[in-house]
């Protein structure tokens, strides 16, 4: 196998910051769009990562990213408020609104902050040590009200996105971390398979007729296919009803999503912060998700299994090894870049 091409990860997110801010971003928002998507990478979320930026470069090109300002406030009340996000940077939008929930839940246990028109806000993962560092607790949602993809169980016509769920609290140790769609891929990993030409594990798409494929170019073939909700042609009931359960958290609460005219790619994003200080109290918390945690891993694996990892585990071990050695990017990631790059005159990083 080919040595991996390994970047630093400081290099890479002064890349981003100065793609972003040659857009027209205002800085605190192209630090922070950077931060997090480069923190996707470091994690392994090759799709949600840098591999984004290029799209998210094209949007701010052509003004259906705003660049600056802030967020209209829709509704607010001491633990629970509404933005409209008038089309912002996403990773902006997030990180500033868990700020405010979790400044918010010292005072009253918990705060939710609903986002509407976002502009994408990447992978959900990349926000979670964020929180679970100060203590706290957090779960995550989010929903594209103008992108489809997964079709209702049963269906055969794709309806609603992905709608990843992702939460995140404290133990004695590294935090569990989970972060999920409610398909059973991705529209991003579908993509990348199909224009690599390669199939995905399973029959995890169906074809435009309804019968279930490996295939992912029938996803994006003419009439188009769909994603199987999480749990397939089995037990997709379970992924089809989380995903409606998202779409109630983020559209349903903010007021705004499918029943309203598309505006373009982007998000609407549920944000719950809860500080266990406030309920049985932290050290009782951490004692009870250790004790649990613990007990995870020195379960017996079953044949095949070396060990018993809990969610999140593997991407702090991963993380903590890019972090050291240098991120492996996608090698597809750069080359959509390079364009940007000479377009705004930022020199391209080079590898470690």
């Amino acid at each position: 196998m080919p040595t991996p091409v390994r970047y630093s990860a400081s290099a890479l997110t002064g890349f981003a910051v100065r793609l972003l801010e040659k857009a027209g971003l205002e800085a605190d928002k192209a630090a922070t769009v950077a931060e997090i998507l480069v923190e996707a990478d470091l994690m392994g979320r090759t799709t949600h990562g840098l591999n984004l930026l290029a799209g998210y470069l094209k949007d701010a090109d052509a003004g259906k990213m705003t660049k600056g300002g802030e967020p209209k406030v829709v509704a607010e009340f001491p633990a629970a408020v509404t933005w409209d996000g008038r089309r912002l940077p996403g990773p902006w939008l997030t990180v500033k609104a868990i700020d405010l929930a979790m400044a918010r839940a010292r005072i009253f246990g918990t705060a939710t902050v609903i986002v509407r028109r976002s502009h994408h806000i990447a992978c959900l993962a990349a926000y979670l040590r964020r929180v679970t560092d100060c203590g706290l607790m957090i779960v995550m949602a989010c929903s594209d009200p103008a992108v489809a993809g997964v079709a209702p169980y049963g269906g055969r016509k794709s309806l609603y996105t992905p709608n990843p769920i992702a939460a995140a609290w404290p133990t004695a140790g590294a935090p569990v971390m989970i972060d999920f769609s409610q398909s059973i891929t991705t529209i991003g990993t579908s993509k990348r398979l199909a224009d690599e030409g390669r199939k995905l594990p399973g029959p995890w798409v169906l074809d435009a007729a309804g019968h279930a494929t490996d295939d992912p170019a029938a996803f994006f073939a003419t009439p188009p296919g769909s994603l199987l909700p999480s749990g397939g042609m089995d037990h997709g009931h379970k992924g089809y009803a989380l995903g409606l359960l998202v779409e109630a958290l983020t559209a349903g609460l903010a007021g705004h999503g499918r029943a309203d005219p598309p505006e373009g790619w982007g998000a609407t994003v549920y944000i719950q912060v809860l500080d266990p200080a406030l309920y049985g109290g932290t050290a009782e918390f951490v004692r009870q998700t250790t004790w649990l945690a613990d007990a995870c891993r020195a379960n017996p694996p079953r044949p095949g299994v070396d060990r018993v990892r809990v969610p999140g585990e593997g991407a702090h071990a991963f993380r903590a090894r890019q972090a050291e050695a240098g991120v492996e990017l996608y090698p597809t990631i750069l080359p959509a870049l390079a364009p940007w790059a000479q377009k705004y005159g930022v020199p391209v990083p080079t590898a470690l």
